[in-house]
């Protein structure tokens, strides 16, 4: 006799800034009451769009007993009445409803700030979604995505795949699962690089090696083939910025034992022995100049500009004058 499926909490909080962190603490809260009842339904709304009578109604229990999944997101934008409403709903919850909120941990009101302490004391099922920028962080995620996919990564696999790939947490995922497929569950440097052979040279890395060496032609080249291929401008955006950022760190820092330095700035040593290298081409000024092209490129390819294209190959030219201040 096959045992009933175990009803999952009834009241998730989803907390933390990183996307497809979220998704998939949202996804495993539907997945959950799915597995108790297959016809769960599921309703997503910002918290700015809800009103009481609104949420009473997405609450209500099912006059067919279906059960339903509601997810509020965006929940650090909540009004005091919209935060009373769902404190007052979680205190006497309907049955065969799961209840999902989503919240940054922030919040622009006192009532917003306090609804994650108060979901918790209700007695809500946590799941921190915190932001990944720091490249430990970033490299610890690469590990955790390939043991979720039934595989083992050394330190040069997990450094040569963030290398490969770039910043972009979905890719690294996918690339991960790939990997741990098409290598039988081992993942290292040596497969990292056979898997990505013909990316490696035009991953957003890349351009942005070319592009704080100076090497204008090889930059453009890069650039351009990397639009050929489909490589994503947020992609490149994103290396051109971590590029940037990480010389003008490690110049600030000054020369040093790349171990010893490590700790401090939160980065590989293997990163800033290859960055101290590169601070010898850079004055104060042409760092300066660059941060400001990289924070505009970054915005440029999530809607500023019209060309994405335009807008990458112009960062690309930009950093490169940069470079050549003095």
């Amino acid at each position: 006799m096959t045992a009933p499926a175990t009803r999952g909490p009834a009241l998730h909080l989803v907390l933390g800034e990183e996307e497809l962190l979220v998704e998939r603490a949202v996804r495993a809260a539907l997945d959950a009451a799915r597995r108790t009842d297959p016809s769960a339904d599921l309703t997503r709304v910002r918290v700015s769009e809800l009103t009481p009578p609104m949420l009473a109604e997405l609450v209500s229990p099912s006059l067919f007993s279906e059960g339903r999944v509601v997810v509020v997101e965006a929940a650090q934008e909540a009004s005091q009445e919209i935060a009373d409403a769902i404190l007052s709903y979680v205190a006497d919850p309907a049955d065969g409803v799961v209840l999902v909120v989503v919240h940054t941990g922030g919040g622009r009101s006192k009532a917003a700030k306090g609804l994650p302490a108060a979901l918790r004391k209700a007695g809500a099922e946590v799941t921190e979604c915190p932001k990944i920028t720091k490249p430990a962080e970033r490299e610890s995620f690469v590990r955790n995505e390939v043991r979720r996919a039934g595989g083992r990564i050394d330190a040069a696999g997990v450094v040569a795949l963030v290398d490969s790939v770039g910043t972009d947490l979905r890719e690294l995922s996918s690339a991960a699962a790939q990997l741990v497929a098409d290598s039988g569950g081992t993942v290292d440097e040596e497969a990292v690089r056979r898997y990505h052979r013909g990316r490696a040279d035009v991953s957003g890395f890349a351009v942005a090696e070319k592009a704080v060496a100076g090497d204008r032609a090889a930059a453009l080249e890069t650039v351009r083939w990397a639009q050929q291929i489909g490589v994503p401008h947020v992609l490149v955006a994103d290396a051109l910025a971590d590029a940037v950022r990480t010389i003008a760190r490690v110049a600030a820092a000054g020369r040093g034992n790349p171990n010893q330095l490590a700790g401090e700035l939160g980065m590989p040593p293997w990163k800033i022995r290859k960055a101290q290298g590169q601070v010898r081409g850079w004055s104060t000024a042409g760092l300066a100049e660059a941060m400001r092209v990289a924070a505009r490129v970054n915005a440029d390819v999530k809607g500023a500009a019209a060309d994405a294209d335009y807008a990458v190959e112009r960062a690309v030219l930009d950093i490169i004058a940069a470079r050549e201040r003095r």
